[in-house]
């Protein structure tokens, strides 16, 4: 075999950082080993893997057209390793989640996938929906638990469980006592609502259909936490996920809001690359999400869907 796994880890991870030094740190190498490694693999081919850009090393075609392959072969190794040590379900998953389902869903199932495997582990990025899928295509993370809609020609994506979006307000928001409301009292009420690029506002664009550009968006923020923090300081009302809202329902320093004439409902979804490998560690996993699918989170049904079912009677 002309090429070395290790010259294979240095390609990707300076495909991953576009810096040979950062890819040297990663792999607690020095930069002359690293350029070395790199150099040779090149050489070896008479290819060229990447374009040197000023600093930047950015992929080439070829390179481009070789990193899910080596990355699988990598995926492969190291699989292979962990089952001549013993360890069927080992390593180290590297998993991204929107934030909803990062703050309120993610966390239990690793530490169920911790109990279950205990030679592997999983790591958690929370992000927004555009910034997880753009991992996940970079071969940075397996995969994704995301809220948001996406059609990106390297992601597969599957269908994971339904949520329902909730707008909601302080209990003193002169609207809180209203069996239901209107289009015209949503376009009176200051929204304090989640960034563009994630699902949640994705979502909440799409139920506004027809009247969103008239609404007084008076903040974004990147945080579901702030966003309720501010609705029950009486800054305006929010939108989030039913599932966010359970607690702070439950307490009551919020109110739900019915809004029958809008549909809040939407999907929340898994995605991987195409061409990613599937370790042993990766199928363990999904099978838990789709094990989790019709798992229902305690007080949704009763106190969250109960209030938007009076809406719409």
């Amino acid at each position: 075999m002309r090429f070395s796994l290790r010259q294979l880890e240095v390609f990707i991870a300076t495909a991953r950082h576009e810096n040979v030094s950062r890819a040297a740190a990663d792999l607690a190498m020095s930069q002359s080993a690293a350029s070395g490694a790199l150099k040779d693999l090149e050489s070896q081919f008479d290819v060229q893997l990447f374009d040197r850009r000023g600093k930047r090393l950015q992929l080439s075609e070829l390179g481009v057209q070789l990193r899910p392959r080596a990355e699988n072969l990598l995926a492969q190794a190291r699989e292979l390793e962990q089952a001549l040590t013993g360890a069927e379900v080992a390593g180290r998953l590297q998993v991204g989640a929107t934030l909803t389902i990062g703050n309120y869903l993610a966390v239990p199932m690793i530490a169920d996938f911790r109990r279950r495997f205990p030679a592997a582990d999983v790591a958690l990025t929370v992000d927004n929906t555009e910034h997880i899928a753009d991992k996940v295509a970079a071969f940075e993370l397996d995969m994704g638990l995301v809220e948001g809609e996406l059609n990106h020609p390297d992601l597969e994506t599957r269908h994971w469980r339904e949520d329902e979006l909730q707008v909601f307000a302080a209990p003193d928001h002169p609207l809180a006592g209203r069996r239901r409301l209107t289009d015209r009292d949503l376009l009176g009420l200051e929204w304090i609502v989640r960034e563009r690029g994630s699902g949640t506002r994705q979502t909440f664009d799409r139920a506004m259909h027809g009247i969103l550009p008239d609404l007084n968006i008076s903040l974004e923020l990147p945080h579901t936490e702030a966003i309720k923090r501010a609705v029950e300081a009486g800054l305006g009302v929010g939108c989030l996920s039913q599932i966010s809202l359970v607690e702070a329902f439950a307490r009551g320093s919020l109110v739900p809001l019915a809004v029958p004439g809008r549909d809040f409902r939407r999907r929340l979804n898994l995605i991987l690359h195409r061409d990613k490998f599937h370790s042993a560690a990766l199928t363990e996993w999904l099978g838990l999400c789709e094990q989790s699918w019709a798992d229902r989170l305690p007080g949704t049904d009763s106190r969250v869907a109960g209030s938007t079912e009076q809406g719409k009677q």
